[in-house]
């Protein structure tokens, strides 16, 4: 899409670091340069504002990446593409079938009314919890991957979505300011929500993560 829109060798290309490295990668195949901005630390997707203070003459296009069924907000992101000039692409996730968005969006509303001690995710509007990802600050008690230890061992499959962003890695190390980003990738931890799951699998979920909950600082 970025060749066939014309982008290459001297452009620039917006991309978020949160996520793996295939925006990236496509962006340098291309012949562009990958700049990478901020994220909005509710959807996890670009944030508007940060696209646009990393927009430079030789911006040539933004990536905006879907993340985890939460969609970006495509109105500012868009808007900024207006007001520059720039060329909007989207990466979405795969959709799943309106039955098991249903499962899974049901599934994450017990989730959310039933979990302590950790933060639950902003639902939004359109979420469909292709993952369900939750917030395990960090603060001086147990962190995000004490936290997961805790709960695998407690025989509750969890993962954590994004190990490094993708300005860390050293074929795209950048020297950049991007705070939501390192603390995203520091803080996130997608626990279960499939389809599959049935009311007792809920229940150890739960039991296991608030089991720990008291050890740490309330969400909020």
């Amino acid at each position: 899409m970025l060749r066939a829109a014309g982008v290459g060798i001297g452009d620039e290309v917006v991309v978020p670091a949160f996520g793996n490295a295939d925006v990236a990668e496509a962006v340098v195949l291309a012949g562009a340069l990958p700049v990478f901005a901020d994220i909005d630390p509710m959807t996890y997707c670009l944030d508007a504002s940060a696209v646009e203070a990393a927009v430079t003459p030789r911006t040539a296009a933004v990536v905006v990446v879907h993340r985890f069924g939460r969609p970006a907000d495509m109105v500012r992101l868009l808007g900024v593409g207006e007001r520059r000039g720039l060329l909007v692409l989207q990466q979405g996730e795969s959709e799943a079938p309106y039955d098991e968005v249903a499962q899974r969006r049901q599934r994450a509303t017990y989730l959310d009314s039933k979990l302590r001690g950790v933060r639950t995710p902003d639902g939004g509007d359109g979420h469909t919890y292709q993952q369900y990802v939750v917030r395990v600050p960090g603060n001086g008690r147990p962190d995000r991957d004490a936290f997961a230890r805790a709960v695998r061992a407690r025989g509750v499959d969890c993962r954590v979505p994004v190990k490094t962003p993708v300005h860390r890695l050293p074929e795209y190390r950048r020297c950049v300011a991007l705070p939501e980003t390192e603390r995203a990738a520091d803080e996130t931890l997608a626990l279960p929500v499939d389809a599959s799951l049935t009311k007792r699998d809920m229940q150890r979920i739960v039991g296991a993560c608030n089991a720990l909950g008291g050890l740490l600082q309330p969400a909020f």
